[in-house]
């Protein structure tokens, strides 16, 4: 079976890691969609598509785990047509894993099997709460996984030039 399981990943961080290692042994395939992949260099959006992609490999790397596969899902702020327009870039999968409950909806409004995971620590490993704490120079770098540190680093760096 083959689950899809999509997510900003805004930093990838390690409530993220926890659920792709959870997912990992109840599927054959874990497809990894990067919702709103066009968006970078902004407050709520600061790693590109690539950055964030880089982020997950070198994760899942780390972890060994390798029933996986990456796509972009550009956002088309028409909720009603997301998941046609999500389907138009991979629709072969069994189930989708959300815990999002827009998410959740639109999905099942058509017809889909859904599955949560188990929240890992939501309170701290959250993209709005690490985004905050890099931008008020508070330490972050134990929310994430050691490969994304350097990653999410040089991005910033990058950002201020």
């Amino acid at each position: 079976m083959k689950a899809l399981f999509i997510g900003r990943f805004q930093p990838f961080h390690n409530g993220h890691l926890k659920a792709i290692r959870y997912l990992s042994d109840k599927y054959d395939e874990i497809i990894i969609g990067i919702g709103s992949s066009q968006y970078s260099n902004t407050i709520d959006n600061p790693f590109s598509s690539d950055e964030r992609m880089l982020m997950i490999k070198e994760s899942l790397k780390q972890e060994n785990i390798i029933n996986y596969k990456i796509i972009l899902i550009p956002d088309i702020h028409n909720p009603p047509k997301w998941v046609d327009h999500v389907l138009s870039i991979n629709s072969d999968f069994d189930v989708v894993v959300s815990n999002n409950d827009f998410t959740k909806q639109l999905f099942l409004e058509k017809g889909f099997k859904i599955q949560k995971t188990p929240l890992f620590n939501k309170k701290e490993y959250s993209g709005r709460v690490i985004r905050r704490k890099i931008s008020d120079n508070e330490s972050w770098e134990n929310l994430v996984p050691k490969s994304c540190i350097q990653i999410i680093k040089k991005a910033i760096k990058e950002s201020k030039n």
